[in-house]
């Protein structure tokens, strides 16, 4: 029981803070908050995904190149340009390296107002934090689990920012539903969001991309708007006025 604890609290954290502050917040500023808050997110960030903590900028910057190149050859992650899931996220992995590395290079309108803390990152994007983070994921399956299959979960722990990318970066543009007509192949899927925390809204969030609500009709509730009000009203966020014309194209 405390490994399939673990398994569930993991994904689900390692998802919210993917999805509140790297998305929402650093690649769409869909809200503002202080340095100080900007701070404690990261670690939370990092606490929370481990091993696959996702740079803020880096994924910030690829995520704004998704929406400006949707499916075309320059977007970094788009099914329409590989043979399988698996081609698609190594090619992802070799962007986001790109931009971790060599910042230089990055047009400004992707890196324009991306937070960023230099020496956080540094740490958590090197081998030395991923392998500890690692062997304490082992460790805990040693010391709790009760079946050998529960070890086939350890893969998910290691990869899992990767894997909630690859649910929708890959499903999320082959099937599903759109609530919007757009240039794009975006779909929601509205069957799996229990697991992704309202990321799996897509087309609505390809229509209005720096909206804190992924959901727009009566059945798409996306969990992690609730969150965002409250913090809003305790003070810690700002929320961003959202304009009705918003495009998958602002950030």
């Amino acid at each position: 029981m405390p490994v399939l604890i673990f398994f569930i609290a993991h994904w689900y954290l390692s998802l919210f803070s993917q999805t509140f502050f790297q998305h929402r917040y650093g690649a769409h500023g869909a809200f503002k908050m202080s340095k100080g808050w900007e701070r404690f997110f990261f670690v939370f960030a990092y606490l929370t995904q481990g091993s696959s903590y996702l740079s803020a900028r880096a994924y910030a910057v690829l995520h704004r190149m998704h929406h400006a190149y949707t499916d075309t050859d320059k977007d970094p992650h788009s099914p329409q340009h590989f043979k399988n899931v698996f081609a698609m996220m190594w090619q992802t992995r070799n962007v986001y390296s790109e931009i971790f590395y060599r910042p230089a290079n990055i047009e400004p309108r992707f890196s324009k107002n991306v937070p960023d803390w230099p020496l956080l990152e540094k740490w958590a994007h090197s081998w030395a934090s991923r392998i500890m983070w690692i062997l304490l994921y082992v460790a805990f399956y040693v010391q709790f689990a009760t079946a050998w299959w529960m070890y086939l979960l350890l893969p998910v722990h290691v990869l899992m920012g990767p894997v909630h990318g690859a649910i929708i970066n890959w499903f999320a543009h082959k099937y599903g539903y759109a609530n919007h007509k757009m240039k794009n192949t975006s779909q929601n899927l509205f069957h799996v969001d229990f697991l992704m925390l309202g990321e799996s809204y897509h087309n609505n969030h390809h229509r209005r991309a720096s909206s804190v609500n992924f959901g727009m009709k009566w059945h798409e509730i996306d969990p992690v708007y609730p969150v965002i009000r409250l913090l809003n009203w305790l003070r810690i966020i700002t929320i961003n006025p959202v304009k009705a014309n918003v495009t998958e194209h602002d950030f």
